[in-house]
């Protein structure tokens, strides 16, 4: 299962996007960071990705008491920072800050002593970010070039540690065009045991999906959310449970009594079954004969309440397990597995 994080990039207090990194492109796309980090929580995201543009160009601290305020609106999401955090006095800061993940960019070039302690202190939560152009990491605000390899660092970081990287090719950040593949999946082949997030160039479902296959762990997209090309619960569907229906458009779905653990029935459910399931928490499923949407229980009131939702080891049937309201079978019973199949008289091998 993929994660996708919804970012909000601040500047004077505002949320804002680049193009290619570039600050003189700098827009403001929302005057409220705060609304739209209460908005990304209610769509479903469970990390929210900030950047503090002032703090990733020249290690100003401008933005504590926004993000501080971000924190509080996203939970019980969790929100991961990147922009200046250049030492441990900064990391402590926005540890108290109730920051989540610390993104260690341009520091992390100065070696292995920063990073190292901030492991010591925080373990997991510390990520390193990778931005680079053209295969070179950049550096303060994606404007200066450091001059080494993408990957090479890369691998250096990893050996040091660090457990997530966050990877941007500023080549194609802001364009909606699509994220570097290529680049990507030669990141994932040099760093199979590292949780890797992709960041940048993202612009509709498609490229979530893409990203999903080739093994990403996370994504991060901002100005498609912004633009209304990628809306951010049909991306976090995409990104989670896509893969269910990668092999068809209908899948089997198991229903079991989540007490009980007695079959009640079987059911197929398409991407949009799925998704009403898991906001309604009802058991909603596609009719093959009537080709259309219908909710268990809608006529009769036995609907049935959904407890949890599993994938087979295969990624293509599901095991819904519910509490019924009353009988399961259109018959009366309590479940539709009752015209029994005997095992005598056949002959034994």
């Amino acid at each position: 299962m993929m994660e996708l994080y919804p970012s909000i990039d601040l500047k004077n207090g505002q949320c804002v996007r680049l193009t290619q990194g570039d600050f003189d492109t700098v827009h403001t796309v929302a005057e409220d960071p705060v609304a739209v980090a209460a908005s990304y929580r209610d769509a479903g995201a469970k990390v929210i990705h900030v950047v503090d543009l002032d703090g990733a160009k020249d290690g100003a601290r401008k933005n504590a008491e926004l993000v501080e305020a971000i924190v509080r609106a996203a939970k019980p999401a969790l929100v991961e920072l990147g922009g200046g955090l250049r030492d441990m006095k900064s990391l402590e800061e926005a540890d108290r800050l109730g920051v989540w993940r610390f993104i260690i960019g341009s520091a992390a070039l100065g070696g292995a002593g920063f990073v190292k302690e901030a492991i010591a202190c925080y373990s997991s939560r510390v990520a390193v970010g990778i931005d680079a152009r053209d295969g070179k990491v950049r550096t303060h605000g994606w404007t200066d070039d450091s001059g080494r390899d993408e990957l090479e660092f890369a691998r250096e970081v990893a050996s040091w540690g660090v457990e997530t990287i966050i990877y941007t090719d500023i080549a194609v950040d802001g364009l909606l065009k699509g994220p570097s593949l290529d680049r990507l999946a030669a990141f994932r082949e040099a760093l199979p045991g590292i949780f890797l997030v992709a960041s940048g160039g993202v612009s509709d479902v498609g490229d979530v999906c893409a990203l999903r296959r080739m093994g990403i762990d996370a994504t991060i997209a901002g100005k498609a959310l912004y633009t209304g090309g990628l809306p951010l619960e049909t991306a976090l569907f995409e990104a989670r449970v896509g893969q269910v229906f990668d092999k068809a458009p209908l899948v089997p779905a198991v229903i079991q009594h989540a007490d009980s653990g007695e079959a009640l029935m079987l059911g197929y459910m398409s991407p949009e079954s799925l998704m009403l399931t898991l906001r309604s928490k009802k058991a909603v499923f596609f009719s093959r004969s009537r080709q259309k949407l219908w909710i268990k229980g809608e006529t009769s009131g036995n609907f049935l309440d959904v407890v949890s939702i599993a994938a087979d080891c295969d990624n293509d049937a599901l095991l819904v397990r519910c509490r019924p309201r009353g009988p399961t079978c259109h018959t009366g019973r309590d479940s539709c597995f009752f015209n029994d199949i005997s095992l005598e008289g056949w002959p034994d091998e």
